[in-house]
């Protein structure tokens, strides 16, 4: 009788989970969500969904949606005898259903005054009968990894041992563009790591036609006399040509092999590149007729977008600067980068480094693809894994850099909303980098040599392939009291995660299109004033 495993990554912009079996080590099938389970767009929501509406209440949202995964990947769950857990300790918390608190307040005297003791969060293997919920046989082993400081985890030390970093004698910068941006540095045998909630634009998230690198995603774009040429994700999650239209007008000059969707983050990132170095972008506007760039299938990119675009790079690039003040170095020494996760794998590198992704002056970027599912898969084929993660994080406590309380992060990030939203030159930008003792940054100049490792965020989507879940689980409920069933709140959602079903006249709520207690404008806009979302939470 087969054994198998399930590697799951806890992504903050979606999960991913893979079937593997535990006898050939063959990769059976893959399945992700399209968004986060959980209400919100970043980390910091998610924390703040877990706060207000409790941690039970959490877990049971994240614990749904990986059933539902493992019932999607079609192996006898009877025969499952192993899972490896991934992801920012965030997540993997809210997975566990331990405390979080620690993790949402940076300051010390605060967890002090509300009696906060965080918990350890070292490596574990546990019963699948100690996660509450979870669908698994009640023996099969839960492989948790250890965290090294509040949010930094498994995820950083993934992609830190999956390039191979640790074990190379270069100056070099490991970063995993996502929703929360895990970065390391090396420099002398040191690593110094931090993370930042860039966003979600990043991957196509909080953009008006954006979306996470699925089928149907423009990955890429060129310009040439105003001329917008795409790209395209495929089934197998591979580029295809996609239309070319008018850039100004959104005319189709010429069709392509497959009809885009939406934008992704890469696709978000080379736009933005090819704009700028064309003139149709001069930071902060768009110049077109209409401040639009057109896209095929009547797709758009906003000045908004370009606003959300333009703080989720800055944070990344506040980031390394960080880091290279911490270590003491100028950022002009890092030669080499590695970029992970899906941006890091589709992106042009090249258009990365030219916007600022990339410090200007390395000399080889690698491009490794999804580090924290190949970890998990790692960790299921093999539970000694595990305690390599172990020996890492521990290395690691005494030199992470918490960009919350970091007086460097908060100056250059104030810099690069300067440079990114009011239009402050990059010269007057390295001024004031100067005058804050920060390290400059180096302009591109000669081009390195880029090293494509992963054509694919997820290298082996196995023999059954990729499924992708676009709703986990619609919930139902019924109207408030004194509710007139104006649709006021559907109307006003911006994220459409409201319906208003006319058969029974119930209200249903998708928890992950919904942008949590950092939006409310449904509770806002209620003429009647009876809309309770955390009722409607409650309920769902």
């Amino acid at each position: 009788m087969n054994r198998f495993g399930i590697a799951l990554d806890l992504g903050t912009s979606g999960f991913r989970a893979q079937a593997v079996d535990l006898d050939s080590h063959k990769i059976l099938a893959t399945a992700i969500t399209a968004r986060h389970p959980l209400p919100g767009a970043n980390v910091m929501d998610h924390l703040h969904f877990a706060l207000e509406a409790g941690t039970a209440k959490a877990h049971d949202v994240v614990i749904q949606a990986v059933n539902r995964l493992i019932w999607e990947l079609a192996v006898p769950s009877g025969q499952i005898v192993r899972l490896a857990v991934c992801g920012n300790p965030i997540q993997v918390s809210l997975f566990q259903e331990i405390e979080i608190r620690d993790l949402a307040y940076a300051g010390e005297r605060k967890r002090e005054a509300l009696g906060i003791v965080a918990p350890e969060r070292n490596a574990a293997i546990v019963s699948a009968c100690d996660i509450r919920g979870l669908l698994l046989p009640k023996k099969a082993e839960v492989l948790i990894p250890p965290a090294v400081r509040h949010e930094i985890g498994a995820d950083a030390l993934a992609m830190m041992i999956k390039t191979g970093i640790v074990d190379k004698n270069e100056t070099a910068i490991v970063t995993d563009y996502g929703t929360n941006a895990e970065m390391a540095l090396m420099v002398n045998g040191t690593v110094y790591t931090g993370s930042t909630a860039a966003g979600p634009a990043l991957e196509g998230q909080q953009i008006t036609n954006g979306m996470l690198a699925l089928p149907g995603a423009i990955c890429d774009v060129t310009i040439a006399d105003k001329r917008l040429n795409t790209r395209v994700l495929g089934e197998d999650m591979l580029p295809y040509s996609g239309a070319a239209v008018h850039g100004e007008t959104g005319n189709m000059l010429a069709p392509g092999e497959l009809p885009a969707k939406g934008i992704t983050g890469t696709g978000v990132i080379s736009l933005i590149a090819e704009a700028l170095r064309c003139g149709m972008i001069r930071l902060p506007k768009i110049h077109c007729p209409d401040r639009t760039i057109h896209l095929p299938e009547d797709l758009k990119f906003t000045e908004k977008d370009l606003t959300e675009a333009g703080k989720a790079i800055g944070a990344i690039r506040a980031g390394h600067i960080s880091l290279c003040k911490a270590a003491g170095i100028g950022i002009e020494e890092i030669t080499v980068a590695y970029m992970a996760g899906a941006s890091g794998t589709y992106v042009d590198a090249l258009k990365a480094r030219d916007i600022g992704l990339v410090p200007g002056g390395v000399r080889k970027i690698y491009q490794v693809g999804n580090t924290s599912l190949a970890m998990a898969c790692d960790m299921v084929k093999d539970p000694e894994q595990l305690w390599r993660l172990k020996a890492l994080s521990e290395k690691l406590r005494q030199h992470h850099c918490m960009f919350a309380t970091s007086g460097a992060f908060e100056k250059a990030f104030i810099l690069e909303l300067s440079y990114w939203t009011e239009g402050m030159s990059m010269d007057q930008f390295q001024k004031y980098l100067s005058k804050f003792n920060l390290p400059h940054l180096p302009q591109p100049e000669a081009q390195p040599e880029v090293h494509r490792t992963a054509t694919q965020d997820i290298a082996d989507l196995g023999e059954r392939g990729l499924t992708v879940i676009d709703v986990i689980e619609e919930k139902e409920a019924e109207l408030f009291s004194g509710c007139t069933a104006c649709e006021a709140c559907v109307a006003e959602c911006p994220e459409s995660a409201l319906k208003m079903k006319e058969a029974d006249g119930r209200l249903s709520l998708d928890l992950s299109r919904c942008n949590g207690f950092a939006c409310l404008r449904c509770e806002g806009i209620c003429p009647e004033k009876v809309f309770d979302y955390r009722k409607m939470i409650e309920i769902a």
